[in-house]
């Protein structure tokens, strides 16, 4: 079992929740303020670690067996992240996808992290 952070669309009610077969939410949390966050090409949100100028991140947490992560979570993945370890708000460790350092330059990223998270950005009520 590993913790996962998830921003996107593996949170409760994304289209990729699924994905996560039944693994259980741990908590809602935020990351550390070390991030810059995008959405990229206005499908999908996307972590930048950066040295300045970072953020804390709203997300969920979940315990999810890595077989799971391997053979489900991370397959249906866009190829602009790749998984990458952050650090939680309350400085523990966690997977999570962040965006690949060449895709930076190609992909249409507009910084939403003055907002902070993807749902908010997006307009979804999160789920009761």
């Amino acid at each position: 079992m590993v913790y996962m952070f998830l921003n996107g669309g593996g949170m409760r009610g994304g289209d990729l929740h699924h994905q996560l077969r039944g693994a259980p939410l741990v908590k809602e949390t935020r990351t550390a303020p070390k991030y810059r966050f995008h959405s990229v090409d206005d499908r999908f949100p996307g972590l930048e670690p950066v040295d300045e100028g970072g953020v804390a991140v709203w997300g969920e947490l979940y315990d999810l067996p890595m077989e799971t992560l391997r053979d489900s979570l991370l397959p249906a993945e866009p190829p602009e992240l790749e998984l990458s370890v952050i650090e939680l708000e309350d400085g523990t460790s966690s997977f999570a996808v962040v965006l690949r350092t060449e895709y930076q330059r190609t992909a249409t990223l507009t910084d939403i992290s003055d907002v902070g998270s993807w749902r908010a950005y997006k307009g979804i009520e999160p789920p009761a």
